[in-house]
């Protein structure tokens, strides 16, 4: 959730008690207004649960699963990584699932697509969120007329936006109400991203009216779009991922009620409204040091940048959605402010490079010259990729673990 938020924040275009509430109140709308009222009882079928011959075992790999990503979370919590939610409890479930029925419970096949999504997702999401930066540095930025041409692009980049929400909305947010296929879903965003250009495109206008011409004016028109674009990536994050957080806690309650499992079980209103309360109060917890890291310690980030990454985010999920990747929202967000660093570096050094005069660029700088101009710290970014990498394997082994105890207590 803080990924989300995190941006804004280190854009100033919120404040870190702001971000805090909007995420917590649109975080909550989003698990229990568009929360889906059914949840794969093991986590996207990460483990067959026919292969667990009692109820009892399995109540207790899942509560295994739930602890052990718990624990994980917080520990990365602690020490300042943004470490997937899902991908914990993908991890908890099958250690739990190996240590209570074998490794040929696990389904191989399901866990090397989530482990392709590793890469992919915060990839893909850095590459969109530096390809708009460039767009907007080449049409906005860096011409004569930055008001006249911000008055043109930010109503597209909106309309971009507020298209790529209703989508993703449409398509996975709304399940339990009405099943919508792709095509639809893409109409639906289609539609919102016009009326969002013909609502954006006068207000931006009159909002830009007696700026400047300088690119502080430009950034300022960013804001408003920023705070809008934060809370519904926390909407579209809680219809979405909280079902996961809470799906072990769902096959717990199934399991109990009936005596049996199944692959999907309904999710229980309060189910849910723990997941919410949990996810908000965590949020109040550990949210503002999460968000400082991400809107402020791995690069600079203003409004024009941060809207970047957000629009980045809402692409990303949709192009996701589409080819079936289960994707990490934290791994996009947190993708998108590297892509943005990193793409800051690579312009900054070559407009060092470049010669003026000549209109020439030099092929490189000078080994201390470009060590004084990284833009995005190592140390964090090292510490993030280590705390992705890991995550699976330490949330399962912690499960595992955690199955034996209380098997050897309660079983």
């Amino acid at each position: 959730v803080a990924n989300n938020m995190g941006p804004a924040v280190g854009a100033n275009a919120l404040s870190m008690t702001g971000a805090v509430i909007i995420a917590a109140i649109f975080e909550s709308a989003g698990a229990l207004l568009a929360g889906g009222d059914v949840v794969s009882t093991i986590s996207k079928g990460i483990i067959d649960p026919t292969a667990i011959e009692q109820s009892s075992i399995f109540i207790w790999a899942m509560m295994a699963a739930l602890i052990s990503s718990a624990v994980w979370v917080n520990l990365a919590t602690w020490i300042g990584a943004p470490v997937s939610t899902t991908h914990s409890v993908v991890g908890g479930v099958m250690g739990a699932g190996i240590a209570a029925a074998g490794l040929a419970a696990v389904n191989w096949q399901t866990m090397g697509t989530i482990a392709a999504s590793w890469v992919i997702s915060p990839v893909l999401g850095g590459v969109i969120a530096a390809a708009f930066l460039a767009l907007i540095k080449a049409k906005i930025t860096y011409t004569d007329d930055k008001i006249g041409n911000a008055r043109k692009w930010v109503p597209i980049l909106i309309a971009i936006m507020a298209g790529a929400f209703a989508a993703y909305l449409a398509m996975k947010g709304f399940k339990k109400l009405v099943k919508i296929d792709l095509t639809t879903s893409l109409l639906i965003g289609l539609v919102a991203a016009i009326v969002s250009y013909l609502v954006a495109k006068p207000m931006i206008h009159k909002q830009s009216q007696g700026l400047e011409n300088r690119n502080k004016s430009v950034k300022a028109l960013f804001g408003m779009p920023l705070i809008f674009s934060a809370a519904m990536l926390s909407f579209a994050h809680g219809a979405n991922d909280v079902a996961n957080a809470v799906g072990p806690l769902a096959a717990i309650v199934h399991a109990a009620e009936f005596g049996s499992f199944a692959a999907k079980v309904s999710i229980p209103l309060w189910v849910m409204v723990i997941g919410a309360f949990g996810i908000s109060f965590g949020l109040f917890l550990f949210g503002p040091k999460l968000i400082r890291m991400v809107g402020s310690q791995i690069t600079k980030l203003n409004p024009m940048r941060a809207y970047c990454v957000a629009l980045s985010a809402a692409i990303t999920v949709i192009i996701a959605s589409w080819l079936g990747l289960p994707v990490s929202s934290t791994h996009i967000a947190v993708g998108g402010v590297f892509g943005v660093g990193f793409f800051r570096e690579w312009h900054a050094e070559r407009r060092k490079r470049l010669n003026l005069s000549t209109g020439r660029v030099k092929k490189t700088l000078a080994p201390e010259e470009r060590r004084r101009r990284k833009l995005v710290r190592r140390s964090h970014f090292m510490t993030i990729v280590a705390a992705w990498v890991i995550t699976v394997p330490a949330a399962a082994g912690l499960s595992a673990l955690i199955f034996y105890g209380l098997s050897t207590v309660f079983i």
